[in-house]
């Protein structure tokens, strides 16, 4: 029993002298130096990159290694190889460090060597490559023959509303065409990567050049949507933003017209797209109008209606819509009755028709007595002499002799001007290019 206790006793001394030193790190399981084990050797690392060195034909670098440090020297023609090389080295099993003292050859016969080979590895691939690229041209070319030969086919012509729509339908499809073909050839020179960077830097060119022709692109645009449904068709006399003529011809850049004046006018597509267009020529009846004075101390009821009777009685003036004649405004110098009636611009020039209608109701006017005011004013100037000394003027309300011949009641036998303007627009529009067609829909 005693031996008992005295063993527990000495058990127990030893746990409790042993757990110190564990705690501070002194037990005997932890080593205190680091053993690397199945490790190759300096030798073996040494024999192994200079193998490497020399398939790669790079006899003029020594190796040598020492612990583990591999020492790179030597002169190189091409400043890649050093990092070749020194990369290679540092993948090596038991490398430790790389320590690369490769420097540049000042040579300049050894610099432009490497530059020869790279350019004769590449002639070489070049020309064993020539087989390949002969048949990626003839792809292409095969392919642009027949997208061209496709766009000649009167198909276009079927599908297209006008030839101007199908003038570009062709021209899309030979594009399409041409970058199949680019694709196709590619694709056989194993480069088809290419392709994308070439799209994109064509999309950069585009937005480029798109920014540039800006106002190109929007009359072309707008030409479009012109030939597509024309507000107007050829010889339609009309007024565009303030000019007026006859239409010529509508061309993918501007609209032409020929002015009364027998000027030419060219108007861009895209000021024609958003302005304002008059079309005098969709509807066959127009109306003219004007202002007429009268002596206010005349009845103003018995003068319109003698106006317009007088109006009425030409033979150039539309029974339907009707003449109509009304009083406008009540001035110093008299009443302005406003005169309205219609044409038929087929058969009568408007502004003859409206030069005759003011001269032939004035002619009746004045034939019934009724005066039509002078509008001339004296003027009193100080210090030129007295009043009586200024010669004497009809007074405003004073009335008129009747006209000594009676007027003419009929319109007289000319020509309008509008209507001598379509042999020249005729003769204009025997020139090609023209996008306005009678089939097309019309606004």
């Amino acid at each position: 029993m005693r031996r008992l206790f005295l063993l527990l006793v000495c058990l127990l001394s030893t746990t409790g002298a042993q757990a110190p030193a564990q705690e501070n790190g002194a037990g005997p399981d932890v080593p205190k130096v680091l053993a690397v084990e199945n490790t190759p050797s300096d030798q073996a690392i040494a024999d192994r990159l200079r193998a490497i060195v020399s398939a790669l034909d790079h006899d003029e670098i020594t190796v040598s290694v020492d612990a583990g440090v591999v020492t790179l020297a030597g002169d190189i023609a091409d400043p890649a190889d050093s990092r070749d090389v020194a990369g290679i080295a540092e993948r090596l099993e038991g490398v430790v460090a790389v320590n690369n003292e490769l420097a540049a050859s000042d040579d300049l016969s050894r610099q432009i060597n490497p530059a020869f080979k790279r350019f004769r590895a590449r002639t070489d691939q070049f020309i064993a490559r020539l087989p390949l690229l002969f048949l990626a041209v003839a792809a292409f070319a095969a392919i642009v023959a027949v997208g061209i030969l496709l766009s000649r086919l009167r198909f276009w012509d079927r599908i297209a509303p006008n030839a101007f729509i199908a003038a570009i339908y062709r021209q899309a499809f030979r594009v399409a065409c041409g970058i199949v073909g680019i694709v196709v050839a590619l694709d056989l020179l194993g480069a088809a990567a290419l392709l994308g960077t070439i799209l994109g830097a064509a999309g950069i060119v585009g937005l480029a050049i798109g920014f540039a022709v800006r106002d190109t692109v929007e009359n072309f645009v707008a030409s479009i949507m012109l030939s597509l449904r024309q507000p107007f068709l050829p010889n339609d006399l009309i007024e565009i933003e303030g000019d007026v003529g006859r239409v010529i011809r509508l061309t993918s850049r501007a609209t032409i017209l020929l002015s009364l004046d027998g000027n030419h006018i060219r108007i861009p597509n895209a000021s024609v797209f958003k302005g304002r267009i008059v079309n005098y020529t969709q509807n066959p009846a127009r109306r003219f109008s004007f202002d007429i004075g009268i002596d206010p101390d005349a009845g103003l009821e018995a003068t319109r209606v003698l106006a317009q009777e007088a109006l009425k009685a030409q033979p150039f003036v539309l029974d339907d819509p009707e003449e109509l004649v009304w009083i406008e405004n009540i001035t110093e110098s008299g009443a302005i009755l406003r005169v309205t009636g219609w044409i038929d611009q087929d058969q009568t020039g408007f502004v003859t028709a409206r030069g005759d209608a003011i001269r032939l109701v004035k002619a009746a006017i004045e034939a019934a007595g009724v005066a039509i005011p002078d509008t001339t004013y004296r003027i009193r100037l100080e210090g030129s002499g007295k009043l009586s000394d200024v010669p004497a003027r009809s007074h405003p309300r004073e009335k008129s002799a009747p006209p000594s011949a009676p007027e003419q009641t009929t319109q007289p036998d000319r020509k309008s001007e509008e209507e001598a303007l379509i042999p020249l627009v005729a003769a204009e529009r025997r020139e090609i290019g023209d996008l306005l067609t009678k089939d097309a829909p019309r606004e």
